[in-house]
């Protein structure tokens, strides 16, 4: 995986590679670990990926905003939002990786 940016596609040639499944069951793999996430966090459960990180929603009430270029009040809608905290592992694993880069250069 050389690309700078990790799209649903090179995740399904990533699963079709490592584990030898097809494209199209790399594809509704894929799709159905999204689908469990998405309606997962609908239902306000939190997504707990051992080593990765836990998904949560978060809800935040409606406020008063401000258009910055010409200062006119919104009113901005209550709403809900993901959350992501990164485990320590994945955290930790990912500065000890940068920290060996900057040795080597």
């Amino acid at each position: 995986m050389t690309s700078k940016v990790v799209t649903k596609s090179v995740v399904i040639d990533h699963i079709n590679e490592s584990i030898g499944l097809s494209k199209r069951e790399s594809k509704i793999f894929f799709e159905i670990m999204m689908d469990l996430i998405v309606q997962s966090l609908k239902k306000k459960s939190e997504v707990k990926i051992v080593n990765f990180g836990i998904f949560r929603i978060k809800n935040k009430k409606a406020r008063i905003g401000r258009n910055p270029k010409n200062k006119v009040e919104v009113m901005i809608s209550e709403r809900n939002i993901v959350k992501f905290k990164v485990s320590d592992f994945l955290l930790n694993s990912i500065n000890s990786n940068m920290n060996n880069f900057d040795e080597r250069s």
